[in-house]
């Protein structure tokens, strides 16, 4: 099978977990032995965030006296895309040992009309009391927003059109190679009005990025890869309920906040409408039960389990909406 893997935050920063790069090095090598045996048998792309990576980079070129102006947006995701994709090329190599990888260095064609560059929305760098945040705001010129009980930065996140280099992405994968990309969604470029690309300060969200170029790669399964087991509907309430095998239309129709599952569950379903494939949510050590569908939320355009597999959770009751 051919098989997009997004990694979440939680694969190279956990809440609390200091930036280090000890500790994201840590973190990275258990994501890959959870992902090495997937990467043994099928065709893998892998793309990750870079949210708390991309914020500490903007942070110190803001506090770096040396600097004129603090480096784009742009130019810091390509830094995190190099930082990050090392340590997974690394740890990819070292798991599996004969398989070539390449950790490519992409951007992410975005539309320079996007209403996303007049509401900021994709959270970034770490979390803060909210005294502090507005205070960091009124001293930076930042837009922030809440994050749960803390606040954070948010910057523009436009929707993205095409991954510039899909056709190398494709040329890897049909040699063999595992193939890290799309990393924090790609370096954001617009087409200016001679064709010309030219990159432009925003974040693109990983996920929708992921989703993008599942369907132009012809991917049969998308795997969206969290912290959590599965989507919860109500999460955090008392009404809180997990969702299991489910549709496209039946994910729409819940409500997720747009700075965590929000661009995860809109993922899911665009390449599941796109492509008629499977595209599954949940926990990074479930990797292959998601690819099997007896974990985490599966998204298929029937709702029922993908290649024939009953739900576990609800084996006999095919026909109630699961979500």
């Amino acid at each position: 099978m051919r098989i997009v893997v997004a990694l979440g935050g939680n694969a190279l920063l956990r809440r609390g977990d200091r930036p280090d790069a000890a500790v994201q090095h840590a973190n990275i090598r258990a994501a890959v032995a959870a992902l090495a045996p997937l990467a043994a048998r099928h065709e893998v792309v892998i793309t990750h965030g870079n949210g708390p990576q991309v914020g500490l980079l903007a942070l110190q070129n803001a506090a770096d006296p040396a600097l004129t102006r603090p480096y784009p947006f742009d130019v810091l995701g390509a830094e995190t895309q190099g930082m990050i994709g090392y340590w997974l090329l690394q740890s990819l190599q070292n798991a599996l040992p004969g398989r070539q990888v390449c950790a490519l260095l992409n951007q992410t064609l975005v539309s320079a009309a996007d209403p996303a560059f007049h509401d900021p929305t994709k959270f970034v760098g770490p979390v803060y009391a909210r005294e502090e945040a507005e205070r960091l705001a009124a001293e930076r010129g930042w837009t922030i927003r809440q994050d749960g009980p803390h606040w954070r930065r948010v910057v523009p996140s436009p929707d993205p059109q095409r991954v510039v280099e899909t056709r190398l992405i494709r040329l890897l994968l049909t040699s063999g190679a595992v193939a890290v990309c799309a990393g924090g969604g790609g370096v954001p470029v617009i087409r200016d009005e001679e064709g010309q690309l030219a990159g432009v300060e925003a974040v693109v969200d990983k996920d929708l990025t992921a989703a993008l170029l599942a369907e132009a790669l012809d991917a049969d399964a998308l795997l969206l890869l969290t912290d959590v087991p599965q989507v919860v509907r109500g999460y955090g309430t008392a009404q809180a309920e997990p969702i299991g095998h489910t549709t496209p239309a039946r994910l729409r129709a819940e409500h997720f906040p747009s700075g965590s599952m929000g661009p995860k569950a809109e993922a899911a379903c665009r390449f599941v409408e796109l492509t008629g494939g499977t595209a599954a949510i949940g926990a990074l050590d479930d990797a292959q039960a998601l690819l099997d569908g007896t974990a985490g939320t599966i998204v298929t355009p029937s709702g029922h389990a993908p290649r024939g597999i009953e739900d576990p959770r609800n084996p006999t009751d095919t026909s109630r909406d699961q979500t």
